[in-house]
């Protein structure tokens, strides 16, 4: 019941965001009838179910067929929020432009004389010479009311287009360049993190932080293989790929996630479950990833040199009874060593704390992805994107290499982050 309400208010909510953005775009900057209206009308009830289409289509349909409407529903996505957010903005600046816009009234017309009849002729002209006066009067005080109702009826039309126009052009703009982000690929990001239990000789430890990809009907084999030569650029001495690798299934995706085979680490590459994968079939991926080289830590943990690597699997992963196990991947570890831990979501951030985690690193926020969303994040989220303390536990959280639905980011680049491990001790 509560889904179907759920639902229900969401579809409506949909409906009136679509009504106001035809109100604006279509309706008050075009005649009746004409092709623009026409052509916008038609789009303000296609736009909406491609988007819908795209929101579920990762569910309903195969990728091939997802791809079709995935570009325009998800693009209309992104534009359909900035549109929103830029015609709201307009709303505060409409009367202003109304106010410049109002033409400054004539000095002539203030003249009391200008609109009353001329008097009468003397008694010797007839009745019938007056009559006409009445009417020249009547036409001229229509005319100044239809003037004055075109007047305001263009002034109106033409705040309405210069709003529109606006708003359409910073919703361009914007969606234009954040789509160009998430396509040219993620940017390398540093943070160095001190651990106090790091020995002096893991003094300067790298290790490749990725997460979020999101390989999909969107970004494929091209985007993987950016992402694997940015991360093999820098040389790092460790790989992590902290979950959310894809957005279907591996006889869909496989091809597209094959070139994380290259990666390159002295210390190798290794990778932990998002909720994304268990959308598709967690275990397939595990397999798959694991015969391209890249290690699964499923609830599981390694002893590197210097310190201890360990993954739990995601929070989703509980539903089909593969939930996170920090006992069992760390109860039993030799607390004076250093702990790094992979684990997808930042809101486990407090089991870290109480099993002795020094390092976690997280992704699945996107840092919001697009703004506003981060504020929304922060509500569901400790860390949205960043380096922060929670007792004697640090937690990194990635913005992501890729995407989900809209391939937009606005207000959260992309990154894949080079964490250096720093000794207290060096």
């Amino acid at each position: 019941m509560m889904i179907a309400v759920v639902a229900v208010a969401a579809l409506g909510l949909l409906g009136l965001m679509h009504w106001y953005l035809w109100r604006r775009l279509v309706r008050d900057v075009s005649r009746p009838g004409g092709p623009y209206r026409r052509t916008g009308t038609a789009l303000a009830l296609l736009l909406p179910a491609l988007m819908l289409l795209a929101l579920i289509g990762g569910r309903a349909f195969p990728l091939a067929v997802e791809r079709w409407f995935a570009w325009p529903g998800y693009l209309w996505t992104a534009l359909g929020l900035y549109l929103l957010l830029a015609l709201l903005a307009g709303e505060a600046l409409r009367p202003l432009l109304l106010r410049l816009r109002r033409p400054r009234p004539r000095a002539a017309a203030a003249r009391p004389e200008t609109v009353r009849p001329e008097p009468a002729e003397p008694e010797s002209a007839e009745p019938e010479s007056a009559a006409p006066a009445e009417p020249v009067v009547q036409s001229t005080a229509e005319s100044t009311a239809e003037s004055a109702v075109e007047s305001v009826a263009s002034r109106r039309l033409f705040v309405s287009r210069v709003v529109a126009g606006g708003a359409a052009a910073v919703a361009v703009g914007v969606v234009g360049a954040g789509t160009y982000g998430v396509l040219r690929g993620p940017r390398i990001k540093q943070v160095t993190v001190p651990l106090a239990k790091l020995p002096r000789a893991a003094h300067g430890y790298r290790i490749a932080v990725v997460s979020d990809i999101h390989l999909g009907p969107i970004l494929g084999r091209a985007h993987t293989r950016r992402i694997v030569d940015t991360i093999n650029a820098v040389q790092p001495d460790l790989i992590t790929v902290v979950g959310d690798l894809v957005d279907g299934t591996v006889p869909e995706l496989g091809p597209a996630a094959r070139p994380l085979a290259d990666l390159r680490a002295r210390d190798g590459a290794y990778f932990v479950t998002g909720n994304h994968e268990y959308f598709s079939g967690a275990a397939p991926w595990v397999e798959f990833v694991r015969e391209l080289g890249v290690h699964p830590l499923e609830n599981d943990r390694v002893e590197l040199p210097r310190f201890d690597l360990a993954g739990v699997n995601d929070l989703a992963g509980t539903a089909h009874g593969q939930g996170p196990d920090y006992d069992r991947a760390l109860g039993d570890r030799d607390r004076t060593r250093a702990a790094v831990l992979m684990a997808h979501q930042p809101v486990t951030i407090r089991d870290s704390v109480r099993h002795g985690v020094d390092l976690q690193l997280s992704g699945h926020t996107h840092g919001g992805q697009l703004w506003p969303g981060n504020y929304l994040a922060e509500l569901a989220n400790p860390t949205v994107a960043g380096l922060e303390r929670y007792g004697d536990t640090q937690l990194y959280v990635t913005r992501g290499a890729g995407a989900w639905g809209p391939p937009v980011r606005v207000g959260a680049p992309s990154d894949i982050t080079v964490v250096t491990l720093a000794s207290l001790h060096a």
